[in-house]
C-alpha cells in the first residue's frame, strides 16, 4: 500500500516555474545568432547562474576590428568594468546568454547578429548615441569574478558580497551605535581612504556615512566582513568621505567590528534603551518577552549635572539583586519594558522620561515629582512561568487562580491594561484544557466565564464598551440566564447610551433570580438617572434656539455639535469578581466617545439646512415647532 501510494506521488504533476521575462527573451534566439570563441579560458569549473553578481569588461568591435566602444582604459574606456545580477539586471540578450558559459578569468569573443545586442525588439538597453545597432559585431567580454549577490536596494544601486560570515542574526538598524573598519576603492580599483588600522564609529540613521554604505552595513551581522559595491545614486555626502560629482560607484570593504545595540522604544526619542554590555544568547527568542520572574541589579540617577545616584541595589540592599514578575506593575513601566528586551548578563543604560519612570508609580526618597530619570541595569536571569503542560486539573486551575488573583490586585491599583493581560492570559491557557469529567466541566466553565466577566470589567474602565458588551456575550452564548453576565452587559449598555437594551439586560435579571433584584432596581434607577440627564442635556442644547434670527442659526448648529462631541458620562459599574460569593464592589468608567451619536446630533445638521433654504423668518419658526413637539414626544 506504502508503495502505491509513493508511486502515485511520483506521477503527481510538478509546479512549474513561473516564465521570467528573460526566459521569453531566450526562446526567440536564432540558431547561428550568437557564435562563441574562447580567446583565454578561465579556471575552475563553476559558471555564474541568476542571482549571481558578475563583473567583466567588455570592448565593442566592428567585423573589421574598429573599437566601438569599451570599458577598458586602453581602448578609450573609464577603465571601470560592468556589474550585473544575473536575473535582474537589464542587459543584452547576447550577453544574457554568452556569459552564463564562462569560467572566472575567461576571456571570450560573442559574434552577434544586430537581434542579439540592441537591434533586439522591445531591448530593455538603450543603444548608446551612434552606436552601430544594426551591424554584426563582435562583443569582447572577460569575466573577472562572479558571486551570490546579496542585493541591498531593488535597484541594484547597494549590492553586497560576503567575505567572511559573521555571527548571529541580528544586524544594525537606527539609531544602533557601529563600530567598523572601512576601506574605499573607485570603480576602477584607486583606493580612495581607508580606515582599517582604527575601526570608524557612527550612529547608524545619523547620515554620517553615505546612504548607500549604511544600507549595505544593515544586511551584516557581527564580524562579518564584506565588500559593498555602491552606485552613484546612493553616494550621499558624509563625515566619512566626500564624493566627486563625477564619480560613478565606489567599492567598500567593510568588517563590521561591532554594534551597539540602541533602541528608541516608544519611538518619539523619550525612552531610550542602550545596550553597553552583552549579554548571553540570541536577541530577542533569549529575552524574558513573555511574563517572568526577573532578577536585576540596578542604580538610578537623575539626569542633573551631578547624575545624582538616588539607589543602587549593590550598595543599598546588600548586594541583593531586585527581584520581580513582570506584567504586574511592580516596577515603572519604562524600567519593565526596557528589562523585557534585554539578555542575561546584559547591561543596559535606560534613560526614562517621568511619565514612564516615577510619575505614576512611587517615588523613591531625592526623586522630584517630573523628573527624568536614567537607569544602569543588568539582568542577572529569568525564570519563565510554569509550562502547565502534564498537570493535572486541580494544579492547573490553582495556577489559574494565582494569576487571576493577580488580575484582580491590578485592577484594584487601576492597572486595568494589565489586570486584563493577566485574565486573557488564563483564558488563552484554558483553550488547551479538557476537563474529564461533568464536575471538572463546571468549575472548568465558571470560572472561564468569571475570567471572561474581568476581562468585560477591564474593559469598561477602559472605555471599550463596545469590546465589553462583546465580551459579556460569550458569556450569556454558554449560559443565557448568567445573572452577573446581563448586569454587566447592561452596565455596558449604558455607558453606550443604549436605554433600552440596558433595561432588558436588568428586567432579565430579576426574572431568572430573584435573589438579583436588589442589584437589578438599583441599576434601574441609576439607567433612569441617566436618562434624564440625557434628556437635560438636550433641552438646554435647544434652549434659546427659537430666540435667534435667521442668520445666527448657523452658530446654534455649530454649539450643539460642539457640545454633542465632548458629552462625558461617569457611570457605576460592578468591579472585577472575587469569587462566587464575594460582594461585588461599585467603580466608574469614562464612556468612549465610540458611543452611537445621539439623535439630535444626527437631525439637527438636515433641519438646520432646511432653515438656512427657507431663509424666512416664519420658516425659521415652523421648523422650530416641529422641533419642539419632537423633542417633548422623545421624552414624554
Amino acid at each position: 500500500m506504502a508503495v502505491g501510494d509513493q508511486t502515485e506521488q511520483n506521477y503527481l504533476p510538478k509546479k512549474k516555474k513561473s516564465e521570467t521575462e528573460d526566459d521569453k527573451r531566450r526562446k526567440n534566439i536564432v540558431p547561428g545568432s550568437l557564435l562563441k570563441a574562447v580567446v583565454r579560458p578561465g579556471g575552475g569549473d563553476s559558471s555564474p547562474v541568476d542571482g549571481d553578481q558578475v563583473i567583466y569588461h567588455c570592448t565593442v568591435r566592428t567585423l573589421d576590428g574598429v573599437v566601438v566602444e569599451s570599458t577598458r582604459s586602453e581602448c578609450g574606456g573609464r577603465g571601470v568594468p560592468i556589474r550585473d545580477v544575473l536575473g535582474k539586471s537589464k542587459m543584452i540578450l547576447g550577453l544574457l546568454e554568452g556569459i552564463p558559459t564562462m569560467h572566472k578569468g575567461e576571456i571570450a569573443m560573442f559574434k552577434m547578429k544586430p537581434e542579439m545586442h540592441y537591434a533586439e525588439k522591445d531591448c530593455p538597453v538603450s543603444a548608446p548615441g551612434n552606436f552601430p545597432k544594426d551591424d554584426e559585431l563582435h562583443f569582447e567580454t572577460e569575466l573577472l569574478d562572479f558571486f551570490k549577490a546579496k542585493i541591498a536596494s531593488e535597484d541594484l544601486g547597494v549590492v553586497k558580497k560576503i567575505l567572511n560570515e559573521g555571527e548571529g542574526w541580528e544586524s544594525p538598524r537606527e539609531p544602533y551605535e557601529v563600530k567598523a573598519r572601512i576601506s574605499a576603492k573607485s570603480g576602477d580599483g584607486q583606493v580612495i581612504f581607508s580606515h582599517t588600522e582604527e575601526p570608524y564609529f557612527f550612529t547608524f540613521g545619523k547620515s554620517e556615512v553615505p546612504k548607500g554604505l549604511e544600507i549595505g552595513i544593515g544586511t551584516m551581522a557581527r564580524k562579518e566582513k564584506a565588500v559593498i559595491y555602491v552606485r552613484k545614486q546612493y553616494l550621499t555626502e558624509s563625515p566619512l568621505m566626500h564624493i566627486d560629482q563625477d564619480r560613478e560607484e565606489v567599492h567598500f570593504e567593510v568588517e563590521l567590528v561591532h554594534f551597539i545595540q540602541v533602541r528608541d522604544m516608544l519611538g518619539d526619542g523619550r525612552l531610550i534603551k542602550r545596550r553597553i554590555q552583552d549579554g548571553r544568547g540570541e536577541f530577542p527568542m533569549d529575552c524574558p518577552l513573555q511574563d517572568s520572574r526577573l532578577s536585576v541589579h540596578y542604580k538610578g540617577m537623575l539626569l542633573d549635572e551631578e547624575k545624582t545616584v538616588f539607589y543602587d541595589s549593590k550598595l543599598e540592599n546588600n548586594d541583593q539583586p531586585l527581584e520581580f514578575s513582570s506584567g504586574e506593575g511592580l516596577v515603572p513601566e519604562g524600567f519593565e519594558m526596557c528589562t523585557r528586551l534585554m539578555l542575561p548578563g546584559e547591561i543596559a543604560l535606560v534613560t526614562c522620561p517621568p511619565d514612564y519612570a516615577y510619575d505614576k508609580f512611587p517615588r523613591p526618597p531625592g526623586v522630584p515629582e517630573g523628573a527624568h530619570v536614567q537607569w544602569e541595569i543588568e539582568l542577572l536571569g529569568f525564570e519563565t512561568p510554569k509550562d502547565w503542560t502534564g498537570l493535572n486539573f486541580q494544579s492547573i486551575m490553582d495556577e489559574a487562580e494565582k494569576i487571576r488573583s493577580t488580575g484582580n490586585r491590578l485592577f484594584k491599583e487601576g492597572k486595568f491594561e494589565l489586570a486584563k493581560a493577566k485574565y486573557e492570559k488564563v483564558l488563552r491557557e484554558f483553550n488547551h484544557v479538557n476537563p474529564q469529567d461533568d464536575d471538572e466541566g463546571k468549575i472548568f466553565g465558571d470560572t472561564r466565564n468569571m475570567l471572561h466577566l474581568n476581562v468585560a470589567a477591564c474593559l469598561l474602565k477602559l472605555g471599550e464598551w463596545r469590546k465589553s458588551i462583546e465580551t459579556c456575550n460569550k458569556v450569556l452564548e454558554a449560559k443565557p440566564g448568567h445573572v452577573k453576565g446581563l448586569y454587566r452587559r447592561g452596565m455596558a449598555y449604558i455607558a453606550g447610551g443604549e436605554y433600552d437594551d440596558a433595561r432588558n439586560d436588568f428586567n432579565m435579571m430579576i426574572k431568572v433570580d430573584k435573589s438579583s433584584e436588589a442589584d437589578a432596581t438599583a441599576a434601574l434607577l441609576k439607567l433612569k438617572q441617566k436618562e434624564q440627564e440625557a434628556e437635560n442635556k438636550a433641552r438646554k442644547q435647544f434652549k434659546g434656539l427659537f430666540d435667534k434670527k435667521p442668520g445666527e442659526i448657523t452658530e446654534v448648529g455649530t454649539e450643539i455639535r460642539e457640545e454633542s462631541k465632548t458629552i462625558e458620562e461617569v457611570d457605576e459599574t460592578k468591579d472585577i469578581d472575587e469569587d462566587e460569593t464575594q460582594e461585588e464592589e461599585e467603580g466608574t468608567t469614562t464612556v468612549s466617545t465610540e458611543r452611537k451619536k445621539k439623535w439630535s446630533e444626527k437631525g439637527w445638521p438636515f433641519l438646520k439646512n432646511v432653515m438656512l433654504q427657507i431663509g424666512m423668518q416664519l420658516g425659521v419658526v415652523l421648523i422650530g415647532i416641529l422641533i419642539f413637539q419632537f423633542v417633548n414626544a422623545k421624552f414624554t
